[in-house]
């Protein structure tokens, strides 16, 4: 199992990289989200700059924030600086486009934006459209020192819907799954990674899959349904949640039977209809993945915040995490909502040792 280490992209989480690099995680994603955090290739480069190992990446960006030459400069760039580190981590921009009042990135631009950049990361002359203009476009000067498209820059898709995830399995290195612990939702979304793959010809066993998730040990006998647990991993749950029920409003019976009532509750967790559509996305998304709100509160049930959240005690943690790794997760990364420092010590002592 590899370990993985989720920051809010800013300038100043370089040694908390370096510190979560020390303990030994392999990975560390920073959120692309510009209303939210810092310019994420400038937060990676103080990471990069930083330190030695850790790979390194978006978690993630998307194609409505950038140009597609400038996301793949931008990660050939921190190849440069990292080289063989650098991971770019793209999905729709839930997040980022949700923070502006604007809607996510249809997968069909998705799929054109990483399609440029898997031809630049390639030295290949590709396809790059605005509008009706087609032309074809190169690096230039990719031997001059200023990019690195040398050592490899994968590509790994955000997916928590069906045709996200195919997507991921047609085209891409691995899928990044948000909020995805229990089995039967690893099976819902791997599955579709799988159709994807197999309708591209490709071997889904040859996809790097990783979850992205909130973490948080309890004593024997804490409570789930508690505001301790709540204030810990409520932000987490409530964002893929609601990304879960966004992505199958068409036909939430896709969902797992057994999960689908308790994720579809969160289907209207971030909409104000009283609000004025030009602010309201201003009241909504303050704090988002960093606080609780309390309307989110009684949608907090304990089988939600266990089957999207490794919460309980280090033996309950560590038993979500073995099905993990039989569901086929090849990296569990983990998203602080509390203390950074804390909570890296204690996924470095009491879990990472018993998948040594």
């Amino acid at each position: 199992m590899d370990w993985g280490f989720v920051f809010m992209g800013s300038i100043a989480v370089a040694d908390e990289v370096k510190l979560a690099e020390d303990r030994g995680f392999s990975h560390a994603w920073l959120y692309d989200s510009q209303m939210l955090g810092s310019e994420v290739y400038a937060a990676l480069t103080t990471c990069a700059l930083k330190t030695d190992r850790i790979k390194l990446g978006p978690g993630v960006t998307n194609p409505a924030s950038r140009i597609a030459p400038l996301t793949a400069c931008g990660m050939a760039t921190i190849n440069q600086l990292a080289p063989g580190r650098a991971i770019l981590g793209i999905g729709t921009g839930n997040t980022t486009r949700r923070t502006l009042g604007m809607p996510a990135a249809k997968l069909s631009e998705l799929r054109e934006h990483i399609e440029v950049c898997q031809g630049l990361f390639g030295g290949e002359e590709t396809d790059y459209s605005e509008g009706d203009r087609h032309r074809r476009i190169k690096f230039l000067n990719p031997d001059l020192g200023f990019i690195n498209i040398a050592d490899p820059i994968p590509t790994y898709v955000a997916a928590s819907g069906p045709k996200s995830c195919q997507l991921a399995g047609e085209i891409a290195d691995g899928v990044i799954l948000f909020g995805a612990v229990h089995p039967s939702l690893l099976k819902f979304l791997l599955d579709n990674v799988r159709i994807g793959a197999e309708r591209a010809g490709r071997n889904f066993d040859d996809l790097y899959v990783l979850s992205m998730t909130a973490f948080y040990l309890t004593d024997e006998g804490t409570p789930i349904e508690s505001d301790e647990v709540r204030h810990a991993v409520g932000p987490m749950v409530a964002s893929s949640s609601n990304i879960f029920a966004l992505s199958t409003r068409l036909e939430p019976t896709a969902l797992p039977p057994d999960l689908r009532d308790g994720l579809v509750a969160f289907k209207g967790a971030y909409h104000a209809p009283g609000e004025p559509i030009e602010t309201r996305h201003l009241k909504l998304y303050s704090g988002y993945l960093q606080s609780l709100k309390q309307e989110h509160v009684p949608l907090l049930t304990e089988q939600i915040v266990r089957a999207t959240t490794l919460t309980g005690t280090p033996q309950q943690v560590i038993e979500s995490i073995e099905q993990m790794r039989e569901a086929g997760v090849h990296q569990v990364a983990i998203q602080p909502i509390l203390d950074t420092a804390t909570t890296v010590e204690q996924v470095a002592s009491e879990i990472m040792p018993k998948f040594a």
